[in-house]
């Protein structure tokens, strides 16, 4: 079994367009490798309030950035390239991630993790949902190994979004340093908006 281990953060596009991307390379370049896909939390927006962080407002804050659709082309291509309908206009909000995190987290021992974490990045970018309400992830997370008050106590408790920040500043002491950030095999290390074929050829040469 190759290990994968795949660092991100649910609000980033690349980390979503690199999450996609893995699962295409693996699924038609590799359909008979059997790999264990671990997650690791990323915090990029720490201090996002629960209503979320008006993402105009934030490019142009952070980055002088006065038109959205220039920031958003790039990201926007890449994801066509590989099959992905992404308008990332569709979604206006950064949310703080650390409920869905935990979530993610817990289902490392219900064998759904990876699962669950592509159905959060799709509910945030595709269909706009607030990632941050207890009650959405816990509605998503019911198809994924738990019930609606499990996912939900887990989601609302300050304890696991402690335990989040923990693991987040692991991610950090061990040199993560951009999302995605993927390490495959204990050994390949590779880092943001990667194309297939590198994703491919990291897969490959850990498995050899």
């Amino acid at each position: 079994m190759l290990r994968i281990d795949l660092y991100t953060e649910i609000t980033c596009p690349w980390c979503f367009i690199g999450q996609h991307r893995l699962d295409k390379v693996l699924s038609e370049r590799f359909p008979g490798l059997d790999v264990s896909i671990q997650h690791h939390p990323v915090l990029l927006l720490p201090d996002a309030p629960a209503r979320g962080l008006h993402i105009p407002d934030l490019l142009q804050k952070r980055y002088g950035i006065t038109d959205p659709k220039t920031a958003f082309a790039r990201p926007e291509a890449e994801a066509r390239a590989s099959g992905l309908e992404l308008d990332l206009s569709r979604q206006p909000y950064a949310y703080p991630t650390h409920a869905a995190h935990a979530l993610i987290e817990a289902a490392g021992s219900r064998g759904t993790q990876h699962r669950l974490a592509v159905a959060f990045s799709d509910a945030y970018f595709l269909l706009a949902k607030n990632i941050a309400d207890p009650d959405v992830l816990a509605d998503i997370a019911a198809g994924f190994g738990f019930n609606h008050d499990q996912a939900r106590s887990i989601a609302a408790s300050p304890a696991q979004h402690r335990r989040v920040e923990e693991a987040a500043a692991r991610s950090a002491a061990a040199g993560v340093r951009s999302v995605p950030h993927f390490v495959f095999g204990n050994s390949i290390v590779i880092t943001g908006g990667r194309s297939e074929d590198e994703i491919a050829s990291a897969v490959r040469s850990a498995s050899a």
